[in-house]
């Protein structure tokens, strides 16, 4: 009786199987407080945007002044559609930076 599939909805985690019913279970019995990381704070969410906009920043200017092209890294293992998802990812703007988000 193989797993198909993994879902996750409200509250619960749902296995499918190549026979049978969908199964059910409840993170609140899989995941406690003590397997969630501690450290980041309400108020640092914030930051983590401030950051990702200042890196954008950064990255533009790069291009800009011919340091940098589309490609990065050495490889070419990401381009500049990556790294604007990342960016986007944590709440920056690629477009409309703004640095003043706390």
């Amino acid at each position: 009786m193989g797993i198909e599939n993994i879902l996750f909805e409200p509250g619960y985690m749902v296995l499918e199987r190549n026979s049978g019913a969908p199964t059910r279970y409840a993170v609140k019995d899989i995941l406690r407080a003590l397997d969630i990381p501690t450290g980041l704070t309400y108020e640092q969410v914030g930051a983590i945007t401030t950051l990702a906009n200042l890196v954008v920043i950064l990255v533009r200017t790069l291009i800009d002044r011919d340091i940098l092209n589309e490609a990065f890294l050495e490889d070419g293992e990401y381009d500049l559609a990556a790294i604007v998802q990342s960016i986007e990812d944590m709440g920056g703007n690629f477009i409309e930076p703004d640095i003043t988000v706390t």
